[in-house]
């Protein structure tokens, strides 16, 4: 008997040359090149209606084939390539999505919007995936520190990095699109049963045993693997040059120690992350001591999200 599952949050994520792509015209002999509008709408129409979609378009995809723990994670560094992930309605789960973009008119960002994209007094708040876009706009850098320092608490795992562009925003509170303007847009999970843990592969990260070795922290981290979804954001500067054409490193090295964990990400163009852990029965706090550098180049972060025990 077939079980069908409706989405409720998606999140892809494709390359530029992927996400653009041809496609056949009846009319013509040739192909024409699709924009990336186009594509967005044609995903968009695949899924239900009330679903949260965020697409993203990066320099180069991590995945792992068909989500399946017995196929090999791969970081696809040129070439076509993307994934989506599907999330359906998880007990004790709640995912959505949030977009701030940069008002031109105020240097002063409104942090009254934290609250009401459910980033703060969310006691159930664990993990917050960040992806700023359009990056070398004027302002985007100051822009990104204005989200990323209030919400780095203890307490929560922010993780993510600077994508090419974003094209796809879709929830009942927010269609906005990007145009020129920069900004931050990201994936929140609340729950009480969310454990997540994040490591921070530095520059000094550059063969095989400085790598596993990174992994061996996150293992220490006793996240539960069952039902873990794993998140790799690199800097388009590392990968198989980074390691002296040796390719895959990084992915070879969490598939050692995470042998059941899919692994999904991208390579873009600066990184969000740092050591930090959060696991079972925490309850969130504000943060008062020393705040950890959150915002990297030529850095990679590793990420766990537990989403609680499975049925």
């Amino acid at each position: 008997q077939r079980v069908h599952v409706l989405p409720q949050t998606v999140l892809y994520v494709a390359d530029a040359e992927t996400f653009s792509g041809h496609e056949d015209c009846h009319e013509q002999k040739k192909a024409r090149k699709r924009n990336s509008k186009e594509t967005a709408i044609a995903l968009e129409n695949l899924l239900p209606k009330r679903c949260q979609v965020l697409g993203l378009v990066t320099p180069g995809i991590v995945v792992t084939p068909m989500g399946s723990s017995s196929n090999q994670p791969q970081e696809i560094e040129e070439g076509e390539a993307g994934f989506a992930l599907l999330f359906p309605k998880i007990d004790g789960v709640k995912i959505h999505t949030f977009h701030f973009s940069k008002d031109s008119k105020n240097r002063v960002f409104d942090e009254s919007k934290f609250a009401e994209a459910g980033l703060k007094n969310n006691p159930d708040l664990r993990v917050v995936l960040l992806f700023g876009y359009n990056s070398w706009k004027s302002g985007a850098t100051r822009f990104l520190h204005q989200i990323v320092n209030p919400l780095n608490e203890k307490s929560i795992i922010l993780a993510g990095g600077q994508v090419e562009s974003f094209t796809s925003l879709t929830s009942e509170n927010n269609n906005a699109q990007p145009g020129d303007a920069c900004g931050v847009v990201g994936l929140a999970f609340s729950g009480p049963q969310i454990q997540s843990a994040t490591v921070l592969l530095d520059q000094d990260v550059a063969d095989e045993r400085t790598a596993e070795a990174a992994m061996q922290r996150l293992k220490a981290a006793n996240i539960p693997e069952h039902n873990t979804i794993g998140f790799m954001f690199a800097c388009v500067g590392r990968g198989y040059r980074h390691y002296k054409t040796k390719r895959n490193m990084e992915a070879d090295a969490f598939r050692k120690f995470f042998p059941t964990v899919p692994l999904f990400g991208f390579f873009g163009h600066g990184e969000i992350g740092c050591d930090r852990i959060v696991t079972g029965n925490f309850v969130l706090r504000e943060c008062n001591d020393i705040k950890d550098d959150l915002l990297h180049g030529y850095t990679t972060v590793m990420t766990l999200i537990h989403l609680g025990s499975t049925k």
